[in-house]
């Protein structure tokens, strides 16, 4: 059995249902690997950088993200809507 529309529309239900930071942080040690959470801040702070105007070079400096994924992260910035609507709230 995949993952379907409402598995991950209930995946993102729970998501929502996080209150506290305290929430958050018990939710995603349970979830995730301690890699998985480091790629995923690793991946949040290359797009804040991106968004302040860094280089590719200065990013992978600061992040030692890989280029592969930091060009993902740049696509996401530049033509999604997730990382631009999160991270401009929290100026």
């Amino acid at each position: 059995m995949g993952i379907n529309d409402n598995s991950i529309k209930e995946f993102y239900n729970v998501i929502l249902k996080l209150k506290t930071m305290e929430d958050c942080r018990n939710l995603f040690d349970d979830l995730c690997t301690f890699k998985e959470l480091e790629q995923m801040v690793q991946r949040i702070e290359a797009a804040k950088l991106l968004l302040e105007g860094k280089t590719y070079e200065e990013i992978i400096a600061l992040t030692d993200i890989s280029s592969a994924t930091l060009s993902r992260v740049s696509k996401c910035v530049k033509y999604g809507k997730g990382y631009k609507s999160v991270l401009n709230e929290t100026k």
